[in-house]
């Protein structure tokens, strides 16, 4: 598919979902010609998007990077999500290979050392899983909201991710973390316990903080960066090449 062709199938779709509540805009993805696969963090919002996933028997695959850093919380969190929904939940797992290589070059915890040394972290043990995990697929589906963060106050609910060649979807584009909170609430949504204790945003434990009462939600997330705009690459395609090796070969 050319990226003229994938901008424009995304810009049409953009305009169907925004008229859509989140089971609408999920059952038509899920209705669309093309693999779906969605990603969870097991973050708040990612836990909306499954239980709409799960309660609604949608054909979306649901996909987890462990990263081999998440929280305990996290990982119980992902059995507990599978047998309250009847899904399955497949796991990610960074190459054994690319951590002894990171270690080796970096030590274990470099990423406190470096933005370089950061980047090259999150690319062995989220970006290379993530390129597995969406290896075939035509829509990827996040829980990005324009609230997080400065960083990401344009989501579109559909966008073009050409590096990638697929359609990424953002159902939970327009929604605050009060209506997230609010919808957990109605329909007793299994999350993490960290939110109750100071988390909005959970990465890998080493690299997630607590915030302070006024911080934006996204705060706790490499604390010690200077960056306002920081992110792991996930959503940044175009910095792909710059945080993994030989990323050509690996998305």
């Amino acid at each position: 598919m050319t990226t003229q062709s994938l901008e424009a199938e995304a810009k049409a779709l953009n305009d169907k979902l925004e008229g859509l509540d989140l089971a609408g805009r999920l059952a038509l993805v899920a209705d669309l010609e093309g693999r779906a696969v969605f990603t969870t963090s097991l973050g708040i919002e990612d836990q909306v998007i499954t239980a709409a996933i799960g309660s609604n028997r949608l054909d979306i695959e649901v996909a987890t990077l462990k990263t081999g850093r998440l929280f305990n919380e996290t990982v119980a969190l992902i059995d507990k999500t599978e047998e309250t929904y009847g899904i399955l939940i497949k796991r990610y797992h960074p190459e054994k290979s690319d951590i002894e290589a990171y270690v080796a070059q970096y030590g274990m915890n470099g990423f406190y050392e470096s933005v370089e040394a950061r980047h090259a972290c999150c690319g062995v043990r989220k970006l290379k899983p993530l390129a597995r995990a969406l290896e075939g697929a035509h829509y990827w589906i996040t829980g990005l909201r324009r609230s997080q963060s400065g960083n990401r106050a344009a989501t579109p609910f559909a966008e073009a991710d050409i590096e990638r060649g697929l359609i990424k979807i953002n159902p939970l584009a327009d929604w605050d973390i009060e209506t997230i909170r609010a919808h957990v609430a109605a329909q007793a949504i299994p999350v993490n316990p960290l939110h109750s204790r100071g988390y909005p945003s959970i990465g890998c434990e080493p690299c997630t903080r607590a915030i302070k009462p006024g911080e934006p939600e996204r705060a706790g997330r490499w604390w010690w960066e200077n960056d306002e705009k920081r992110e792991c690459g996930l959503h940044v395609p175009e910095a792909a090449s710059s945080i993994i090796p030989n990323a050509s070969s690996a998305a």
